[in-house]
């Protein structure tokens, strides 16, 4: 079953996932896709042709701009925005008001179990990797790699964190484990894998 608020607005061409929630002055615009049990906060906005996957996020007046692509189960936090613009202005050169045509959009990607925390900005076209995690009010302005945790302005990797969202503590064998899950990962060239998938 899918709800939507009644003061929500969602376009006739978008898509909603089964079980997703779509609350109060939410705004998903046109041939947006929603997948499966996801839930829309207040406020949230988004855009023309946005893909978000199953089981996603979006917290109070967060705002996903068009063409971000969000994979299943990402988190974004309140107030966060994923731009789509390398170049912004109003207007042209020439003083016109920029229109559609005089722009081209680019969009953030964000990767499986991913999250991005409140007021967070991520600067389109970055991708934030699975399962990474960006601190409250960071400013993003290059890829993130899978399972970092990143912060700042503009945001650096402080560590490393795994699917539970805890940092990972470093053993004596120079290997990552998991605090929580007891999930055990390995390092290799600055990237971040689970040891079973070696």
């Amino acid at each position: 079953m899918i709800t939507i608020a009644a003061t929500a607005d969602v376009a006739e061409t978008a898509s909603v996932g089964d079980g997703s929630r779509i609350w109060h002055l939410a705004q998903i615009r046109e041939d947006a896709t929603l997948g499966s049990n996801c839930n829309i906060g207040r406020g949230a906005y988004v855009g023309p042709a946005v893909r978000l996957g199953d089981n996603c996020k979006l917290q109070n007046y967060a705002l996903v701009y068009e063409p971000a692509r969000l994979s299943d189960g990402v988190f974004i936090g309140p107030a966060a925005v994923l731009t789509n613009d390398l170049h912004p202005r109003a207007i042209t050169p020439d003083g016109a008001l920029k229109g559609a045509e005089d722009w081209v959009a680019v969009g953030v990607t964000v990767g499986r179990g991913a999250s991005v925390g409140a007021r967070a900005v991520c600067i389109a076209p970055v991708t934030i990797g699975e399962w990474a995690t960006v601190a409250a009010g960071a400013v993003v302005t290059r890829d993130v790699p899978a399972y970092a945790v990143v912060a700042g302005v503009p945001a650096r990797q402080m560590g490393w964190v795994g699917e539970a969202g805890h940092p990972l503590k470093q053993d004596d064998g120079g290997s990552w484990l998991c605090p929580v899950t007891g999930h055990r990962y390995i390092e290799t060239n600055g990237r971040l894998m689970p040891a079973e998938s070696y």
